[in-house]
């Protein structure tokens, strides 16, 4: 399982989820999509527009759990 870290992420550079989309020019409802604990899909393309904008690699948008 793929589990986000883009809220946190987020929090840290101040970023709403409207002003996230505004600055990236991605709809709100991606970026809610993306900041869900756990994603289950996602463009590469969306990724690293996301990440340029939190001036973070795309590796560290996310974490995967090991499941037991």
């Amino acid at each position: 399982m793929i589990k986000s870290n883009i809220r946190e992420l987020m929090e840290s550079n101040g970023y709403s989820i409207r002003g996230l989309a505004a600055h990236t020019q991605l709809s709100v409802q991606t970026i809610q999509r993306a900041r869900d604990k756990s994603i289950t899909e996602c463009k590469l393309s969306t990724l690293n527009t996301i990440a340029k904008a939190l001036r973070q690699p795309i590796s560290s948008l996310f974490d995967e759990e090991q499941q037991a």
